[in-house]
């Protein structure tokens, strides 16, 4: 059946039709790209075969739409086609007739990549169609006509949307851990071809490193049981190879390597076949204990403590090879000799961060560039070619690194042949005040999210005018845009405006853009939703007690009432601590607003229920203004607490319970917000029993409290990796909270001063406990999202006192 875009979809999208080749069809470089020329020159001539390329694109619009395939043809273009750089074409096929065979749409692309985002474009603003992750409510594509019917494009050469800067990347060092940890084959190639059709061309390619490090450390005379103690456990692998631990969740069994390496082959074959350029891991000088004794005269540092209790050495203080002894060349030039030998081919560029949140020992900068100057040395012995790609992240939070300490690492290498990943742009660009990275080459990037948290935040007009910023200003060294965060899966549509970035020379009109992107997202136009997102798109992160909740004594928080100004808008604190040790939740948004978009949300619902992107923003929206309450309830309690009224805590302590039982609800109606399918993808890439009981030992503990504790001493990155996951809340947040107030109530009821002992000792066994539990959870979602969140509302929320003023918790 055909579905038509409603009249005003229609005319927005013809507005922005026009915005873009207004903006699109400009050219631009930076001096940053001429540094970087000879690589990408290089890449250029290795790149697939365009045979190859184009099969791999067409078999991801066979994936996608396969009832559509054969409307739309595909052609790799040369760069001098597109005037020297990369490009999309979006044109009719000429000799195309109505009501007959054939391809109606002709996309060319310098690469499949670039192919394939100008298909995305074509059906995104043409068509009115939308893609997520499908975790995220997946694709709309309904919305697109009919074959023989598909929207034509101008006939005057059609429309070229050519790239500001070369490069999108994608990824962060720890998503392999946060979202990766547990996909197969079938999930990364669902991955991949999102990646390809927003444009992404430089990938963080990570996967299976510790089995080509197994090989390597056997050249150095270590045997694989020198290194059982070295790598971490699967979903805590990201940390072991930054140095930041060692063992914990492991020792990694056999198999585990064997499929690793199997399925690193897989991604990196596809990513080439698809002409983009993956970034591989280089040495950073993060080594096994034995090396030491193996090597003696080495010049090896044991380094500090990195959140562990007590320091315990059997999780802490890993080992750094100095980068100026010989022997870090050495195996610096192992370690990629040996990903040639397996994967036969490279980009040319490496990812390595040596002091990511490990500081060197020593300030003096002729030492710091000694070290840089090493560390490539590493990766140019084993590629001529390499190119060293760095995260900025050391230089964001590291009062280390001031100024002279900067440029002696980044002048350590020769110009061009390091890119450094501007990664938290969006709030903290660093580019800004270091003279551009003192002329190094880097890219804007979009951290947005920490540890795959779900919330519903992002800062919209920074992503939309961030990029632009920064490529037109004097003396550019912006070489590409990219997308850093740690964990994926949420806030689509932050990514999906990310994701434009890339191809985008002027500011992004975030309102104009805002109200197309709710149209496309649900297949139509809807004006109660479109008010909503235009009330939704000013949100801002914060942190919520259901899923974070405070350890520490009740009277330590003070509940007062203090105006202040945020963002030009009136507030009113309801909450100081009076210690530091409570990282206490806070919103600067109108909770009122946030509740009216609910209200615009499920009054569209008869409209709109059917549509699986609404249910998952309704049960997002529904979840984030359920915790904003969740939040007001907890200062009720501790504030019934500190003035002796015990009915008050008793009542509101209940209803704080029944509500994260009632979101439990919620979140089981989408498949999206389950925690079911996070441990059972862990179990299944097991081989036996005790491998499925440490895989999943490892799935929950990363979520919940991970790294060691004691009886009553808590972990520091305990809720660091919260998840709102139906199953989590039932059976963790829930059981710990009531643990938390039934110990208030204990307190009044006979007179004592709360046991902050005894609350620490039962919430971390709780926690220990259902980390070596092993109950199955669904991995399907079950009730009616519509109904449940309008129930939720009106329980909850339609009386509520935060609809009728603002507040910040």
């Amino acid at each position: 059946m055909k579905v038509l875009l409603r009249p005003k979809v229609s005319a927005i999208l013809l507005f922005f039709f026009f915005f873009l080749l207004l903006s699109t069809h400009s050219s631009s470089s930076t001096i940053g790209v001429q540094y970087v020329s000879r690589l990408l020159q290089l890449q250029d001539t290795e790149r697939a075969p365009a045979a190859v390329q184009l099969a791999a694109a067409r078999a991801v619009l066979h994936r996608l739409l396969p009832s559509h395939a054969p409307s739309f043809h595909f052609q790799i273009l040369t760069k001098d086609q597109c005037d020297g750089e990369y490009c999309f074409i979006i044109e009719n096929n000429s000799s195309y007739k109505k009501h007959q065979d054939g391809p109606e749409i002709v996309i060319s692309g310098v690469t499949a990549v670039d192919v394939l985002a100008g298909f995305h474009w074509y059906v995104k603003y043409w068509c009115g169609s939308h893609l997520s992750w499908d975790k995220t409510g997946g694709v709309q594509l309904f919305s697109i006509p009919r074959l023989g019917s598909l929207p034509r494009v101008n006939d005057d050469g059609g429309v070229i949307v050519k790239r500001p800067v070369p490069w999108n990347y994608y990824q962060n060092a720890v998503t392999s851990s946060y979202s990766f940890a547990w996909w197969d084959w079938n999930r990364w190639e669902k991955e991949i071809d999102w990646m390809a059709l927003h444009g992404i061309n430089m990938p963080l390619a990570f996967t299976g490193q510790e089995a080509i490090w197994q090989k390597v450390f056997k050249k150095f005379n270590l045997s694989n049981s020198d290194l059982d103690d070295f790598f971490g456990g699967p979903a805590f692998l990201a940390w072991s190879r930054m140095a930041n631990l060692h063992g914990w969740g492991g020792s990694l069994p056999q198999s585990w390597f064997d499929q690793q390496l199997i399925l690193q082959k897989k991604i990196l074959e596809r990513m080439y076949e698809l002409g983009m350029n993956p970034v591989l891991p280089a040495f950073s000088g993060n080594i096994p204990a034995a090396l030491k004794y193996i090597y003696p005269s080495a010049k090896i540092t044991r380094l500090g403590n990195w959140f562990s209790v007590g320091s315990n050495p059997r999780w802490c203080c890993t080992y750094l090879l100095d980068a100026t002894d010989p022997l870090f060349v050495e195996i610096g030039r192992a370690f990629i000799e040996q990903q040639l030998k397996e994967y036969g081919r490279t980009s040319h560029m490496y990812n390595c961060d040596t002091f990511d949140e490990n500081t060197p020992p020593v300030d003096d900068p002729e030492y710091i560039s000694s070290l840089g100057e090493a560390i490539f040395k590493g990766m140019q012995t084993g590629d001529n070619n390499a190119v060293w790609l760095m995260q900025g992240w050391l230089f964001s939070y590291d009062p280390f690194w001031r100024p002279p300490q900067m440029k002696a690492l980044l002048h350590s290498v020769p110009k061009g042949r390091l890119v450094v990943l501007d990664l938290f742009a969006e709030v903290k660009p660093i580019w800004i005040n270091s003279e551009q990275f003192y002329g190094t080459p880097y890219i804007w990037c979009m951290l947005h999210n920490f540890a795959g948290n779900i919330e519903m935040y992002g800062v919209l007009d920074a992503i939309a005018s961030g990029p632009i910023a920064a490529r037109s200003s004097e003396n550019s060294t912006m070489v590409g845009v990219g997308m850093s965060m740690e964990g994926i899966e949420q806030n689509p549509v932050v990514y999906d405006l990310m994701s434009e970035m890339a191809f985008q020379h002027k500011e992004v009109d975030v309102k104009v853009w805002i109200d197309l992107y709710s149209a496309r997202r649900y297949g139509r136009f809807v004006s109660q939703i479109q008010e909503a997102w235009n009330i939704l798109y000013h949100t801002d992160k914060n942190r919520d007690v259901v899923v974070a909740f405070p350890d520490v004594d009740p009277f330590s928080i003070a509940i007062v009432d203090q105006s202040y100004r945020h963002n030009e808008k009136s507030l009113s604190r309801r909450v100081i601590l009076k210690e530091t040790t409570y990282d206490h939740p806070h919103i600067w948004y109108s909770t009122s607003e946030v509740i009216h978009a609910l209200e615009l949300f499920i009054a569209s619902g008869d409209k709109l229920s059917r549509s699986n992107t609404y249910r998952y923003d309704l049960i997002d929206l529904t979840r984030q203004a359920l915790a904003k309450y969740a939040n007001d309830l907890f200062l009720k309690v501790i504030a019934a607490y500190q003035t002796n009224d015990i009915l008050g805590l008793f009542n509101d302590s209940q209803k704080f319970l029944d509500l994260v039982y009632d979101m439990d609800m919620l979140l089981a109606c989408h498949d999206g917000f389950l925690l079911g399918p996070w441990l059972e993808s862990a179990k299944k890439l097991a081989q036996n029993q005790e491998q499925e009981q440490q895989f999943e030992w490892n799935a929950r503990t990363q979520i919940t409290m991970w790294f060691d504790n004691t009886e009553e001493e808590a972990s520091l990155l305990r809720d660091y990796g919260n998840k709102y996951w139906s199953g989590l809340l039932r059976d963790y947040y829930g059981p710990r909270a009531a643990i938390y107030f039934r110990l208030l109530i204990e307190s009044l009821e006979n007179g004592h001063d709360f046991d902050l002992k005894k609350w620490r000792r039962e919430w971390i066994k709780l926690t220990n406990d259902w980390q070596n539990s092993r109950s199955v959870y669904p991995v399907k979602s079950v009730g009616d999202a519509l109904n449940i969140s309008r129930w939720l509302y009106n329980k909850y929320l339609g009386s509520s006192e935060l609809r009728f003023h603002r507040i910040a918790i």
